[in-house]
């Protein structure tokens, strides 16, 4: 019988995935979760820890201040002056010296000055844009560690599913290189094992580099070594999309969302900067005090000495009314008029840009949730054509490297499932984000699939 044809079922055993190395890899995994750190945990660590988000802060304070600055213009000054001088004077060989010495106490209160109440408005108004700066910093923080969280579980999923298929590969290059010695399969199968061994060893190692450079990307944003994020529970079962209509997720961001809270803001502070341009022609109207004291002694060489000490104190109602400023006032009212348009413009793209985003993120998640289905049904699918082909591998009807794929498919399933039920997970938090709602209570429904 020719060895290179035949295909007898003898000393043939069975290669069935290495459901027991896989199983023991999860099993490892889960044993150190009682030293991972769950979504939230990490999420509080990234508060306090990570740079952009602390730069957010630190200008969200900055902006306070600057905005208290404006209430100056509204509250009394007063300022105290002093000055002394000496003199000496030579006249016909007589000589004279003098020296003086006073102190001015000066104070003003603002009566009628439009300019600063409408500088104190337009302070207010930036106070509501910190905020909401302040509000997209927190929520790009949330989205960024759920993303890297997820990213190392990802990478986790992949190095593990590698590593079990490299086992159930060895086992079936060991298997083929005993039947070949034992003349009962043929050196093709011996080789496409050993060929389909080596290209898993290749994505092993790629694997576990990935890993690290995940792991490291989570450890920096979270300001600790040696991270490990809890995985999600088995069987995983994604919460449902609500409210499942993306004209709801829509009407969340009107008077919300932060970047059209920003956009409303600066048009309303582009109004108040017209008026201000048109109050250049009004008057101003302060109340003015101010006491001084001054005392003069002086002495000659022919003369006794003097002191003259005085005492001055004024109140009073000072009023100024520009007249004309080289039309510097009616070409201000035209460039602010001109910059409110603008800022209008800017409303109406902020929302389109915050419905196009919603509506595109909606769809997103949407998807994702009909990719997790569909790979669940092929994740049962790989698994029976697996069964199938190690069975008529063993009746010779199928051949090694049927084997081989079937395997290989149903290991790249199980990560592509995984991989899909991470992004519909992020992708209900880049929802919330679009329509402005997201919260740092909104990752607690993710903390509660992870494992405890």
């Amino acid at each position: 019988m020719n060895a290179t044809t035949a295909r007898p079922t003898a000393h043939r055993r069975p290669f069935p995935l290495s459901r027991l190395a896989l199983g023991a890899v999860l099993a490892l995994g889960a044993a150190t979760c009682a030293h991972a750190q769950s979504l939230v945990e990490l999420y509080e660590a990234a508060r306090g820890f990570d740079a952009t988000y602390l730069a957010a802060r630190s200008q969200y304070d900055a902006n306070l201040f600057r905005a208290d600055q404006a209430r100056a213009g509204l509250l009394p000054e007063a300022g105290l002056g002093a000055a002394a001088s000496w003199a000496r004077r030579e006249t016909n060989g007589f000589d004279s010296s003098s020296n003086s010495r006073s102190a001015t106490l000066s104070a003003s209160q603002p009566l009628y000055r439009p300019v600063n109440k409408l500088n104190y408005d337009q302070a207010q108004l930036s106070i509501d844009i910190a905020k909401a700066q302040l509000v997209q910093a927190e929520q790009d923080l949330i989205v960024r560690t759920t993303q890297a969280y997820f990213d190392v579980l990802a990478a986790q999923d992949t190095f593990t599913f590698v590593q079990a298929q490299k086992t159930a590969v060895a086992e079936q290059l060991a298997a083929a290189k005993r039947n070949f010695e034992v003349g009962t399969t043929t050196i093709t199968d011996s080789r496409e094992a050993q060929a389909q061994y080596d290209l898993v060893l290749a994505q092993e190692i790629a694997a576990e580099n990935d890993l690290r450079v995940k792991k490291l990307t989570l450890n920096q944003l979270v300001g600790r070594a040696a991270v490990e994020p809890r995985p999600l529970v088995a069987p995983v079962v994604l919460p449902d999309l609500l409210p499942a209509d993306p004209q709801a997720w829509v009407s969340r961001s009107e008077g919300t969302h932060p970047t059209i809270l920003q956009a409303t803001r600066n048009l309303e502070i582009a109004q108040l900067e017209t008026r201000k341009a048109e109050a250049g022609h009004k008057p101003t109207v302060d109340l003015v005090a101010q006491y001084g004291i001054s005392r003069a002694p002086s002495s000659t060489a022919l003369a006794p000495a003097g002191n003259v000490r005085s005492n001055n104190a004024s109140v009073g109602v000072q009023f100024n009314l520009p007249l004309f400023a080289g039309f510097a006032i009616q070409n201000r009212v035209k460039e602010t008029l001109s910059l409110e348009d603008k800022a209008r413009t800017d409303l109406e793209a902020a929302r389109r840009g915050v419905d196009l985003a919603t509506r595109s993120a909606y769809l997103g998640v949407i998807s994702g949730q009909g990719q997790v289905k569909a790979l669940e049904a092929a994740e049962a699918s790989s698994q029976s054509a697996l069964d199938a082909n190690r069975l008529g591998y063993q009746v010779g009807v199928r051949i090694n490297i049927d084997v081989l794929n079937a395997q290989s498919q149903l290991f790249q399933t199980k990560r592509d499932l995984a991989q899909a039920r991470y992004n519909v997970l992020l992708s209900g938090l880049r929802l919330r984000q679009a329509s402005g709602s997201l919260l740092a209570d909104d990752l607690q429904p993710i903390n509660a699939l992870l494992v405890k």
